[in-house]
Order: structure tokens, then C-alpha cells, then sequence
């Protein structure tokens, strides 16, 4: 049976079609008025008693464009803003130096010959980002890097991923220091949130690994609650590769942490030192085989 097309099309005008229609000005317009469409009305979304509302919002549009874009698998690689690129870290090295002799250049010099022994964890996590990207392009189920979308450790993620032509995922936050993209994120995956806890909920939902890199507060928050997850069986046991031996068994002592019961002994297992970008690669291998991992056992929401 053949029916006219009007009676094919959507019943409904879309939201999207009602909001264009009440943007025209009107008598009820104004600061005091209550006319506005809810669902465009800032001033309604932003209200405290709407915080389920925007959780709710920032669980979905991650979601929404993640699916759209057919992304099931990501790696996640954490770390501090603060370690610089080679270069940067080299020319700030050369630049103390040029200081007069002195105290002040002495601090200087320290400061930044440290900064430059940290540069390799950049440059690791830039290679290390870039093999993922192109080991894993020709399989079924690519898998994604993703980060926390700012500088240091995680623009040496996205850069890695976008050096070799492929799309990287910034998870960013907004901070009172006002924390900017890197310029390496893919645009359509370059994200904002205003919860932290939405934040990284987003980080593990699709994880098939987690890679961290030397940081400071956010870095060990991030570490932390994702090894509580999976130690509680509140989320599936993947592989934790933690960069730089020498950096996590001075900051932390899991020793210490077993030697007075506060972790099992087999809780040191949840994790494994790595030194190299190939040397993380591999051992993602050898865990998943062929580098290809099940997305069946992505974090559950």
C-alpha cells in the first residue's frame, strides 16, 4: 500500500526545530521570566538541583560520540603535565647554564637537568603511543590511546597517535589554572567535563590497559583508583604498566605495603614495571596475543 509521504515523517517537531521556533523574541522574554524552553535555559541547566541531570550529560556525550565513531578499545596513558619535550628540555637546560655563576644558576641548573632526565618518560610515552596506533590499525578492533588531554605526558600521547596518522581520545577537565587541549587530539574526540569522577569513569569503560608514566597528585589518584577497581572485582583485571622502576620503588614502597598486611602479597601482581615503549608493547602482546585484545572485557559501567 502506497502511503503520501506526509504520512511517513516524524510526528513530532525536533527538539531541535522547537528551539529555533522559541529563540524568536517575545512578550515573556527577560531575565524574569520563566518562558524559556528548559532544555535551553542555562541559567535551569546550571541550577544544583539539576547535578543528576549534568552527571547524566557527561556520561552520555562521551558515550554518544565514542559509539558514533566505532571506538570499543583504548589504552589509557597517564602521567604529569609538567615533564617536557627533549628540545623544550634541553633549550631550558642551556639557558641556566648561561646564567651568571652562582647560586641562583646552580638551582637552575639542577632544576633543569632534572627536567631533562625526565624528558625520556615524553618521548617513551610519544613512541609507545604511536606503536599502538599502527600495530593496531589493521586489526577488527583498532585500539585507541587515550589521555587526560593536556600537556606533558599527555600530549606525548596524542602526538604519537596523530604522528603516524591516527586518532587519539583528550579527555580534559576544566581547573582553575585552566588546563588547554593539547594540539594533537583528534577534534571530534577532544572532550570537557566538569566532573572528575565522570572523567574517569570515561578513562577505564573502554580499557584494555592502562600505561602510567612519572606524575604527581592526579597521576597517583588516577593509578590508585584504578588498582582499587580491580583488586575489589569492582572492574576486570587488565594489564597496569607503570614506566620507570626506579621512579615507582622510590615513591612507593609496595614492600612496606605487604610487610604490614595492608596489601596481599599477590596485589604487587596487579602491575608490571617497564622501562621502554617496546618493551610496554610487547608486554601488551604477550597478555592479549598478537596484540589483539577481547573488547568483550571492556570495563563494565
Amino acid at each position: 500500500m502506497n502511503h503520501p509521504k506526509e504520512l511517513l515523517e516524524r510526528n513530532f517537531p525536533t527538539a531541535g526545530q522547537d528551539a529555533r521556533i522559541a529563540s524568536k523574541p517575545s512578550l515573556y522574554g527577560g531575565p524574569d521570566s520563566s518562558y524559556e524552553l528548559a532544555f535551553t535555559d542555562t541559567d535551569f541547566l546550571l541550577h544544583p538541583d539539576l547535578r543528576p541531570v549534568r552527571m547524566q550529560l557527561e556520561l552520555l556525550k562521551p558515550e554518544m560520540v565514542q559509539r558514533e565513531e566505532g571506538i570499543e578499545s583504548t589504552i589509557v596513558v597517564f602521567g604529569s603535565a609538567r615533564i617536557l619535550p627533549a628540545e623544550q628540555a634541553q633549550a631550558r637546560l642551556a639557558a641556566a647554564q648561561a646564567l651568571p655563576d652562582g647560586d641562583e644558576r646552580d638551582l637552575a641548573v639542577r632544576r633543569a637537568q632534572r627536567q631533562l632526565d625526565m624528558a625520556r618518560f615524553y618521548e617513551e610515552a610519544r613512541a609507545f603511543s604511536a606503536l599502538v596506533t599502527e600495530h593496531s590499525a589493521q586489526l577488527d578492533n583498532p585500539i585507541y590511546v587515550v589521555t587526560g588531554g593536556g600537556p606533558g605526558i599527555m600530549e606525548a600521547g596524542n602526538r604519537g597517535a596523530f604522528e603516524v596518522g591516527g586518532k587519539s581520545i583528550g579527555l580534559n577537565i576544566v581547573l582553575p589554572h585552566e588546563q588547554e587541549p593539547n594540539p594533537y587530539i583528534t577534534p571530534r574526540l577532544c572532550f570537557q567535563f566538569h566532573y572528575f569522577a565522570l572523567r574517569k569513569m570515561h578513562f577505564l569503560m573502554r580499557s584494555v590497559a592502562l600505561v602510567c608514566f612519572p606524575g604527581g597528585f592526579g597521576t597517583l589518584d588516577e593509578l590508585f583508583e584504578t588498582l582499587t577497581l580491580i583488586q575489589t572485582g569492582k572492574c576486570r583485571r587488565r594489564p597496569v604498566l607503570l614506566f620507570g622502576r626506579d621512579f615507582w620503588s622510590k615513591l612507593i614502597n609496595f614492600d612496606h605495603l605487604v610487610d604490614t598486611g595492608m596489601i596481599s602479597p599477590e596485589d604487587v601482581n596487579l602491575f608490571h614495571y617497564v622501562e621502554t615503549a617496546d618493551e610496554a608493547w610487547a608486554t601488551l602482546q604477550k597478555v592479549y596475543g598478537l596484540g589483539q585484545p577481547d573488547p568483550d572485557h571492556a570495563c563494565g559501567w
